[in-house]
């Protein structure tokens, strides 16, 4: 299956938290915070969004951050992938 955003919506592919601090200590799993980093895997065709034209900035591939709590996140094909409005995205990181 795949996922085809509409209107002004992105998906992402959250990128791994890292496990060691840089000082070197492992965190558990509960302890991590989840990364606002992401990759773009699918980009909605913008378009009329809400009576306004809505330009596409991000394209697939793009690392991004995004709002911590923006998003829904959805499961498929056992991989965890997270829905969000162009909006939310904060910034593209090159």
């Amino acid at each position: 299956m795949k996922l085809v955003p509409l209107g002004d919506r992105v998906v992402l592919k959250q990128l791994v938290a890292e496990e060691t601090t840089k000082s070197g200590i492992v965190l558990p799993g509960q302890a991590q915070e989840k990364p606002q980093q992401a990759e773009v895997v699918a980009v909605g065709p913008g378009g009329m969004v809400d009576g306004k034209e809505v330009k596409m900035e991000v394209a697939v591939g793009d690392q991004v951050i995004y709002s911590k709590y923006a998003g829904t996140e959805v499961k498929l094909d056992g991989e965890e992938y997270i829905i969000v409005k162009q909006n939310d995205i904060l910034a593209v990181v090159k």
